[in-house]
């Protein structure tokens, strides 16, 4: 079966980053992720790093105003150098963190131009991630949680992965989104796989834990296992509680019950 990363945006989320890489340690992730780590203490999240030997996967460009409902800022037009400087700090944080991979957040913006604005982000995107040995990621995000999002099917997303043309873009599979928007999760996991390159889950509809909601997630990690994806998968849910007493999903996975 896969192993799992915690996606400290959501899991853990009572404690500072730092101290919520140790939880996740303690709980038995293989690896954690982040949403915006800037208002946090970068060199303690190094050393909680350290300390517990899990890689950091990744993490989020900056939202921009969140007052306002903004949801990034890469395919706003009119907003490209603020969407650049958000870029540029996510890679400084990638590079002190030494996260694998940068999520370039598209923004509520549509049309021709706002696709061009978005390609030409992604390859100065990509640019960094070549200089620095990292790729970058593109979501798209379903239309219940993130109405007005730039894009939120992955027929959208490999579309542009294939306009931009570079080996460092590719898709984030996050199966919460695609199920509410697209469903057929086993058929379109195997069929995108070449440019998948971060998995997560949380139950459907509610974005709960694994064990809830419509989507079989035991038929599906062990599909995804099948598939040969050796990566930990993003844990990315809303605990009802402390997300220690939402855990029984991972002890039953790591003992062969799930």
């Amino acid at each position: 079966m896969p192993t799992f990363s915690a996606n400290l945006g959501f899991l853990f989320g009572d404690q500072s980053l730092p101290d919520a890489i140790r939880s996740a340690h303690q709980a038995g992730f293989a690896a954690v992720e982040c949403h915006w780590p800037a208002a946090e203490d970068i060199a303690a999240i190094r050393e909680a790093l350290a300390e517990t030997g899990l890689p950091l996967l990744g993490l989020n460009t900056a939202r921009g105003n969140v007052g306002g409902g903004e949801m990034g800022l890469s395919a706003v037009p009119g907003r490209q150098a603020e969407a650049r400087d958000a870029i540029d700090q996510a890679f400084d944080f990638a590079q002190q963190l030494d996260a694998h991979a940068v999520h370039v957040m598209a923004g509520r913006a549509q049309g021709p131009k706002a696709e061009a604005v978005f390609i030409e982000n992604l390859l100065y995107a990509c640019d960094h991630a070549a200089q620095s040995g990292r790729i970058v990621l593109i979501e798209p995000l379903n239309r219940y949680s993130a109405p007005g999002y730039f894009f939120d099917t992955t027929a959208q997303a490999e579309r542009l992965i294939e306009q931009v043309g570079r080996a460092e873009l590719a898709l984030m599979f996050d199966c919460f989104h695609v199920q509410l928007t697209e469903g057929d999760l086993s058929n379109r996991l195997a069929t995108l796989l070449p440019i998948i390159g971060h998995i997560q889950f949380a139950g459907v509809p509610f974005r709960s834990t694994p064990d809830r909601g419509e989507v079989n997630y035991g038929h599906i990690f062990r599909h995804i296992d099948q598939l040969g994806w050796t990566r930990p998968l993003g844990a990315e849910y809303l605990p009802d509680g402390p997300t220690q007493d939402s855990l029984g999903w991972l002890r039953a996975v790591k003992a062969g019950a799930f």
